[in-house]
């Protein structure tokens, strides 16, 4: 038994294992997958001293509690949300030191969806195709955390970064997608396009991993019939028979045969990733480049 390791005492909602993904790999219908909010994880990598790349963990809305078997440097980012060592509050947004055996506690958020937990060595469970992501769609990495699970961890890197708190963009009051248009946009009407682009969406409570779902005018098309499948890329826009747009995450399948009708902006979507259900949601056209 390592004492570089984290027992998960309480996982949460959903706390899934996610580092910078598995791209490259779509012709085997294998996802990139990696945290939603790639800024955030990697900003609380640097906190702690950690690479890029290394495996941080992803919570949803509840936070998660571990109790490290070892003194670790820990840094909470993403969601706002109250943080405690045990059971003392502790920085949120800076680099902190769990003493082994003290429970650390990372709470409900007090704003956005997900939180990330970087530990100094980074996460080392066993990586599959160059990755430790947790994909849900294709049950790729480690399952999602259950009670009791311990992680193994990795020998620290380097030092922590030497910050009292560093700054963090807000979860988004109106979630503002720029979109490039097509390739299918000519599969529905022009009135259709113009809704999709001067109305107002809302973040759908059925969003996750996979796509942001969408509440709102839904969109009419000017073709019937199906579509080949072919191949999905991140940040498409689909749009399913009942006409709501899907915005594809991390997770999305690699080919789908509904029409996309614009992409997202690749900038865009870490703020997607922190858009709770309700958020007002704007698709704002931008040219092709």
């Amino acid at each position: 038994m390592t004492d570089r390791a984290l027992v998960v005492v309480r996982a949460g909602a959903l706390t899934t294992v996610q580092d910078r993904g598995r791209p490259g790999h779509a012709h085997l219908g294998v996802p990139r997958s990696g945290a939603l909010d790639a800024p955030a994880a990697a900003l609380v990598n640097r906190l702690v001293g950690n690479p890029p790349d290394a495996a941080v963990l992803e919570t949803t809305l509840n936070g998660c509690a571990l109790r490290p078997r070892s003194t670790v440097t820990v840094a909470v980012g993403g969601a706002p949300c109250p943080v405690t060592v045990g059971g003392r509050p502790a920085a949120w947004g800076a680099p902190v030191v769990v003493p082994a055996g003290e429970l650390l506690d990372v709470g409900t958020a007090t704003a956005g969806v997900r939180g990330y937990v970087a530990v100094g060595g980074g996460i080392t469970v066993e990586p599959v195709l160059g990755s430790r992501a947790t994909d849900l769609l294709s049950g790729l990495g480690p399952a999602p955390l259950t009670d009791g699970t311990v992680l193994p961890l990795g020998a620290p890197a380097g030092p922590p970064a030497p910050v009292d708190v560093v700054p963090q963009p807000g979860p988004p009051a109106e979630l503002v997608l720029r979109v490039t248009l097509g390739p299918r946009d000519d599969w529905f009407t022009a009135r259709a396009v113009r809704e999709l682009t001067t109305r107002a969406y809302r973040v759908s409570a059925a969003s996750n991993r996979i796509g942001l779902r969408t509440e709102g005018p839904p969109l009419e098309r000017a073709r019937t019939g199906e579509l080949p499948s072919e191949g999905m890329v991140l940040g498409a826009v689909q749009v399913p028979p009942d006409g709501r747009p899907v915005v594809f995450l991390a997770d999305h399948p690699t080919t789908g045969g509904y029409p996309v009708i614009a992409v997202v902006r690749a900038a865009d979507l870490p703020s997607a990733a922190q858009a709770l259900p309700g958020t007002p949601v704007r698709f704002v056209p931008v040219r092709r480049r």
